[in-house]
């Protein structure tokens, strides 16, 4: 149970951050944050990224072996980047309906399917 609480924070987690990495690109879309300068834009990344760390540390913690977790260092991280990059498309996809997802995109992320079946093997 521990395993899927982790990867339910890791998640929710990557949700948050993927906003504050690349949300900020569609400010040019809106006449008000358009007119932010860097300093506004990185400071208000910051505060949605406070919200990625406030899951992702208990995430790791509930997720790692060594605090009762089921998972090796090495399996959460893979684990998480996964997770990025599953919630990276959805978001581009939702959010920037212009990206396109291509065949060489689709076969990367089996790839990465593969690499998490490569950390768990024993």
């Amino acid at each position: 149970m521990r395993g899927l609480y982790s990867i339910g924070l890791l998640v929710l987690s990557n949700a948050f951050m993927t906003m504050a990495w690349y949300g900020h690109l569609r400010f040019k879309d809106n006449p008000v944050l358009a007119k932010w300068g860097l300093f506004a834009v990185v400071l208000s990344s910051w505060g949605i990224a406070f919200f990625e760390y406030c899951l992702q540390v208990p995430a790791n913690r509930i997720g790692y072996e060594g605090y009762g977790g089921p998972f090796s260092l090495v399996q959460l991280k893979v684990v998480q980047e996964v997770i990025t990059l599953a919630v990276f498309v959805l978001f581009s996809l939702l959010v920037f309906r212009n990206e396109v997802f291509r065949w060489n995109h689709a076969l990367a992320a089996v790839l990465l399917v593969a690499a998490v079946w490569l950390v768990f093997k024993k």
